[in-house]
């Protein structure tokens, strides 16, 4: 148990390290252990998505701005209809769904990306062509 603290903490302390960017929503998936059905779910941010006995939230979606399409953190809390507290409530982590898991009879839920900009990629410079010759009155261009 006090490795997993300590993965968590570090994972946390990595989230907030680096550079990330808040996304309006995320693509969750869920996975129903005994009829094997499989669903993707589009949620935006404070939305929730009810299967079965669960009820799933999105509170927030985080990505890092220097790989958008890579990871994704999301927090969300999850409710079991035959219980009083959630079942979750936390941070998923898109390439580590073990490290923070749904523990649940049930069902599964894990997190594959947020929705990011298509303007999030990064910033190229446009190419120079090397056969171009400079304007003649030698502003460089």
């Amino acid at each position: 148990m006090k490795i997993l603290a300590l993965a968590l903490s570090l994972t946390a302390s990595a989230l907030y390290a680096a550079d990330v960017q808040e996304a309006t929503g995320a693509q969750l998936r869920m996975l129903d252990k005994l009829s094997g059905i499989v669903s993707d779910y589009d949620l935006a941010v404070g939305q929730s998505q009810a299967e079965g006995r669960l009820s799933v939230r999105l509170d927030d979606c985080r990505y890092p701005a220097d790989l958008p399409s890579g990871e994704a953190y999301a927090h969300l809390t999850i409710t079991d209809s035959q219980q009083k507290t959630p079942v979750f409530n936390g941070w998923m982590i898109a390439s580590s769904p073990g490290l923070s898991a749904l523990d649940h009879p049930r069902y599964d839920v894990w997190v594959l990306r947020c929705d990011v900009p298509k303007s999030a990629g990064p910033v190229v410079d446009p190419a120079v062509d090397p056969n171009a010759t400079a304007p003649a009155d030698g502003s460089g261009g």
